[in-house]
């Protein structure tokens, strides 16, 4: 595969997910920023840098020239599993933050993501919004909702992507066509489980048999108590729903799944596993905090298949 040879920042950048796409097709990070302390010092870990704080509090001054931002800006605003208050929350309020950075540094491109509730969002009027000020700021949007099992992972995660270039370039972008997938949970369980991750529970039930064959899809098998999301129990044999930064039941952020005959949630490092980050990533965080941050995170395959894209257009071949 060819390698351009491209700058980007990491904004909200929480495990790096965008990093670990960009690096993989010739991007070199110059910059990131991450309010959240514990996602800092993950990072840390892992890219031997520490991320600059509250990017509210960063003139852009202080920011190096770059050719791409990259942005998975704070969903929980316009999230369904969240209350909705869109740009009247202060975190729906950071998208300035991008526009503002932007402005100042005039990068080739922008590269956003944000759940899909976005798209319908206050009657699809947030949207229009967006869409409008990047237009404002000299940006041609492009903008697709893409679901990450058409891109190799092993998880329902719908999520609207946004690569933004600028007018006076001209190029053509395209979003990747799906490839599809072909693994499912059972393909990222690791060998040995603590004891504590298994759901020993009264009230488990079982509505249907374990599947016998694997399926590029959930497949729901039984319930622990209750009704409502996190209380479901999945087979491992299909896929996993989006994860959630929530711990909002038994099965927490990623759900229980019925595996060797036992209910059990899965392991931060399997979590991992199916988010598209490699076995030597370390996540030196509680278990509570690595689930959350991993669900918050971007699925890196996807993103990494739209940034072989931006690299396509050419956009980065007089840097060489």
């Amino acid at each position: 595969m060819f390698m351009a040879q491209f700058t980007f920042i990491d904004l909200f950048c929480g495990l790096g997910g965008f990093r670990q796409a960009l690096e993989s097709v010739g991007g070199t990070c110059v910059f990131s920023s991450d309010i959240d302390p514990y996602a800092r010092a993950t990072y840390k870990e892992n890219y031997g840098e520490e991320p600059s704080g509250d990017i509210t509090k960063i003139d852009s001054r202080e920011i190096p020239p770059f050719n791409v931002l990259c942005a998975g800006f704070p969903c929980q605003a316009f999230s369904l599993a969240g209350k909705q208050r869109g740009f009247s929350d202060k975190r729906g309020t950071l998208f300035f933050q991008i526009l503002r950075i932007a402005a100042y540094h005039r990068p080739e491109v922008l590269f956003l993501e944000n759940v899909e509730n976005l798209t319908r969002h206050d009657g699809g009027r947030t949207l229009q919004v967006i869409l409008l000020c990047l237009h404002a700021f000299g940006y041609r949007v492009h903008h697709k909702v893409l679901i990450a099992t058409d891109y190799g992972v092993a998880q329902i995660r719908k999520r609207i992507y946004f690569v933004c270039i600028r007018e006076d370039l001209q190029v053509s972008f395209n979003f990747p066509e799906p490839f599809g997938n072909t693994t499912v949970v059972e393909d990222y369980l690791e060998e040995s489980v603590d004891e504590k991750y298994y759901i020993n529970d009264p009230s488990i039930y079982f509505y249907k048999p374990d599947l016998e064959h694997r399926i590029n899809t959930t497949c729901r098998i039984g319930g622990i108590g209750k009704l409502s999301q996190s209380y479901r129990i999945y087979s491992s044999k299909g896929v996993t729903p989006t994860f959630v930064c929530q711990n909002r039941g038994p099965g927490g952020g990623t759900e229980a799944y019925l595996i060797d005959g036992r209910v059990r949630s899965l392991t931060p490092t399997e979590a991992k596993r199916i988010m598209g980050f490699p076995e030597s990533y370390i996540l030196p965080v509680s278990d509570g905090k690595a689930l959350e941050l991993l669900g918050n995170s971007v699925a890196v395959s996807v993103i990494r298949a739209i940034a072989q894209e931006i690299v396509a257009t050419g956009l980065f071949d007089t840097l060489k």
